[in-house]
This record gives structure tokens, sequence and C-alpha cells, in this order.
């Protein structure tokens, strides 16, 4: 007993004179579950997260073993094994050279530290091929065991090993200004050799992220304005091009490019004015251009006063041949035309070959009340071609841009009534009331007598009610202001047939066979009419 109770108070001595007393120590709550024996007390290894994160992170525990705290991205930390010695309190490094560097014994290491030990064993082992991982505060794993985990270096083992040879995919626009984003000329250079092989919309992006770096460069703007037109959006060159005089009003090329611009788009006066200051980028064709344009506008304009529609389609098919190409006035004026002359298919055809601008640009450049006059001519052909809901629509977006135009009120009020009119017919027909149904569509045509839609309305019910007659003057009529109407041309083939007016009916089967080859009806319909035909020439 007196030797055992020797040998605790000198080992209370010893863990006395190297930790001190408690009061000198804050106590903290270790992540360690207790000390483990090392069997090699002079090799202890240590993470080098203490020399990484700073002596912040270590937390001493109440054994005198530093505990890690865990880095945010612990768990794919590879851990590199340093030799450091234990990180010691101030207390423990004071007595440890006072006591002619005694060495920390077996229970004051802490489980960092027996794993590290461990670590070292197995490397030893496995003669140092092996990587450990890390995979949480307090385990490690074989690199080669990650499981679902990214492993790149055998991915390019993979790759070296199959000698696949993968063809890069061409940067996109966004890649090229990334690349280059502090540099605004190696864009423009960029977008330059994109805009040369045609591929606008690159070209154009690339411009945009020049222009995001020096925006007061005018001849970025210069060149975006070409993409622009290149794409055909006319109007956001043009106004790319003034932004680009603006910044630089002496700039040639910009008022050069200004002036072809306003030659498409049919205004003369403002195109001459910027040629005359595109100094040595103007030439003497251009400026002769634009007066030839000058002279075909005049015309066109002398023709719409005197009502003279068939001149109108012939000067406006010159000026756009001229150059006014992108002019939606010129097409809206072979479109207003082609309505006076009851050629309504044609009319829709020429607004379809027409530029497509937005209402907002339109206003933006042309002012509210030429957006008005241009919606008046859309809507009209709208109620011709008997699309009565977008021609009211069109007409009351025309009345609240310009509420004093005459020609907006009064076509809007035509259009409301045609609109009405079908819909009570419509509302007619569905009970099998064909009489009624008649009389609506007459009232509608009163407003408009060679609509064509109404025209087939009212012959569909006349053939309801075995008024063939009437029912193939209204197709006829229709059909002469709307050749392609293909619903027209069927309903008098089949009041024909009705009529045993077999060759006037052939004809029409022939036509529509070719418009619509693999339409059935028509198929049946032909092929009845040369039978019955045929019989009636042998009987």
């Amino acid at each position: 007993m007196g030797a055992n109770s020797l040998e605790k108070k000198s080992r209370s001595g010893f863990w006395s004179t190297v930790f001190g007393r408690c009061k000198c120590w804050p106590r903290r709550t270790s992540i360690s579950t207790g000390s483990i024996p090392n069997q090699n007390n002079n090799n202890v290894k240590t993470s080098n997260w203490n020399t990484r994160w700073g002596r912040s992170d270590v937390d001493q525990g109440l054994d005198g073993g530093s505990y890690l705290k865990s880095p945010p991205n612990h768990s794919m930390l590879v851990v590199v094994h340093q030799q450091n010695q234990v990180c010691k309190s101030p207390v423990e490094s004071t007595r440890i050279t006072t006591t002619n560097q005694r060495k920390v014994p077996k229970e004051a290491i802490s489980i960092s530290g027996e794993l590290e030990s461990m670590i070292m064993d197995y490397q030893k082992i496995k003669g140092n091929n092996s990587n450990l991982v890390r995979a949480s505060s307090g385990n490690f794993m074989l690199y080669g065991h990650l499981g679902n985990l990214r492993q790149p270096v055998e991915a390019e083992n993979k790759k070296e090993d199959n000698k696949v040879e993968e063809k890069p995919e061409p940067p996109s626009p966004q890649c090229k200004a990334l690349a280059t984003r502090r540099d605004s000329e190696k864009l423009k250079n960029l977008g330059n050799i994109d805009y040369n092989k045609g591929n606008f919309g690159e070209a154009l992006s690339l411009y945009e992220a020049a222009i995001a770096i020096d925006p007061f460069k005018a001849s970025y703007r210069t060149y975006r304005s070409a993409a622009l037109e290149a794409s055909g959006r006319i109007l956001e060159a043009v106004s790319e091009c003034r932004e680009a005089i603006r910044i630089e009003p002496r700039y040639h090329r910009a008022h050069h490019r200004l002036g072809n611009l306003y030659i498409r788009l049919g205004e003369v006066e403002k195109a001459m004015y910027h040629l005359k200051r595109a100094g040595p980028e103007a030439d003497s064709d251009h400026i002769a251009k634009a007066k030839t344009l000058q002279e075909r506008i005049n015309k066109c304009t002398e023709a719409k006063r005197l009502r003279t529609w068939n001149v109108l389609v012939k000067e406006t098919d010159s000026a756009i041949k001229t150059g006014a190409d992108s002019s939606p006035f010129m097409y809206a004026f072979k479109a207003e035309a082609l309505l006076k002359l009851h050629r309504h298919q044609e009319a829709n055809e020429t607004l379809l070959q027409g530029p497509k601008y937005n209402d907002e640009d339109c206003i933006k450049h042309f002012g509210p009340i030429g957006n008005a006059n241009l919606l008046v001519v859309q809507a009209k052909v709208d109620m011709a071609l008997g699309r009565f809901d977008d021609a009211l629509a069109a007409m009351e977006r025309a009345v609240r841009l310009d509420s004093n135009s005459k020609e907006a009120n009064s076509a809007m009020s035509k259009a409301r009534a045609l609109a009405t009119f079908k819909t009570i017919g419509n509302e007619h027909f569905k009970t099998s009331n064909f009489y009624d149904a008649c009389i609506s569509y007459g009232e509608g045509l009163a407003h408009d007598p060679r609509n064509s839609v109404l025209l087939l309305n009212r012959a569909i019910c006349y053939s309801k009610l075995g008024q063939d007659e009437l029912a193939i003057e209204d197709c006829t009529r229709a059909l002469s202001v709307r050749p392609g109407y293909t619903k027209a041309r069927l309903q008098r083939a089949h009041c024909n047939s009705k009529l045993e007016r077999w060759e006037a009916s052939i004809e029409d089967y022939e036509i529509l066979k070719k418009e619509t080859p693999n339409d059935e009806e028509v198929k049946q319909g032909l092929s009845k009419a040369r039978r019955q035909l045929k019989n009636k020439k042998t009987g």
C-alpha cells in the first residue's frame, strides 16, 4: 500500500508538473472520446490543418491532446502528412523546458494523433502508394474506394488507354466574349469574322460584348448596325447608327450606312442629308439612287391622290425595286390599291411580303400617325379576307394612336358591323335556320358587297335551301376577288354537280386537285363528275 500510494503521488506530481493546475486551463468539451495508447511516442504525426487554418482552429483537450476543427470542405480534403510536433499549450511548453525536455506520455496523445500514426503505419506497409482521403472529420478512406465520387486520375488513365480523340466543339459567342472580356478590339475582330461567314447572330453577340466594355466607341455601334441590318432588324440598325453619330458626329462610315438605311425605308430626304456628310465613304451611285427613288415616290403619292390604282400598283413596284424594299408604306400603298381593284388575295400577299415591325418600333420611328395609317391598311385587308376580329383589334389600336383620323374611325365602324352580322348569321346556321342566316349575311354584305367570306357563307345557306343558282353566283363573286379561295371553288363545283353541269364541275374539281392533291372529297367529286359526263355522252 505504501508503495502504491507513493507511486500515485509521484504520478500526480508528474501530471501537475506537465499540465499545471486546472485553474490555468479553460474547460472545454472535446470531440475525443478518450486517449488511445500509442506504440511510438517519438513519431507522433498530426495533420497540417493547424498550420493551414491557424491556431484558432485547434482545441486543447483536458488530457493535453490537440483536437482539430474540421474545415468547411473537410469531406474531400486530402491529408498531407508532415512531421510536426504536437501542439502544446503555453504552460506545457514552459514546463517541458524546465524539466529537461521531458517526453509527453502515451496518455497525453489525442485521438487525432493516434489516427495519424495508424495512417503512417498503413502507408509504410503499402509502400506509400496509397492516397488517403479525409472523408469526414474523424474518418479516412482510400482514394480508390470513393464509390460514386469522381476520380479524375482514373478517368484520365482510361482516356489514355482508349486513345479516343474528341473533336472540340466550336466556342460560342459567350465563350469567346469571356475569353477576351478585357479586350474589346479582339471581340470586335471575332465579330467581323462571324459576320463575314454569315453568322450574324453570333457576330451581333460579340459586338454587343465589345460595346459593353467600351460603350463610347462609335465604330462598334456601326458594326452592330451592320449585323442588325443583315438580320432584317432595320429600325434597330437605324437607332444604332444614330447612336454612333451622337458619339462621333463626323464619323463618315456611320453617316454612309445610315443614309443607305434610309433609302431602304423610303425616306429619301434623310438619306440625302447623311450621304452628303459621308465624306469619302459616299459615291455618286448612292446619291443617284436616292434621287431616282425620290421620283418614284413622288409618282406614288400623285397616283394615290388621283386614285389611279393601276398606276399606283406599278409605281410602288418600281419604288421597291429601286431600293425601298424595307419601306412599310410602299407595301401598304400597293395593298390598298389592290383592294380598290378588288384583288383581295394579292393585297394579302403583298402585306405578307413586306417588312414586319412591331408597334413600338414603328411608333418610335414613324410616329403615332404613321403607324396608325399602316394599321388601317392592315385592318382593311383582314376585313376583306373575313378576319373580322383581327381587323377590329387593329382598328382599335389605330384609333388610340390617331383619334382624329376619319378613315380610322370609319373603318372601325365597318369592322364592327361586319363582325356583328357574321356572328348572328353563324348562330342561325348552327340551329339550321338557313333563311335567317341568309338575311344576316346579306346585311353584312350591305357594308362590304365583295366580302368573300360572307359571300361563301350565304352561298352555303342558299345551297341548303335548294337555291343552287344563287349559291353559284355568290361563289363566283367570291372567287373574282379571291381566286385561291378553295372553299368557294369547292362549293361551286358541288352546286354544279347538283345541277348536272358536269363540264363546269369537272373544271373546278381539276383546279382543286392541283391545289389539294390529297383531298379525298375532291378526288371523289372529280371521279363522279367524269363518270356522269361519260354516261351522258354515251347515253
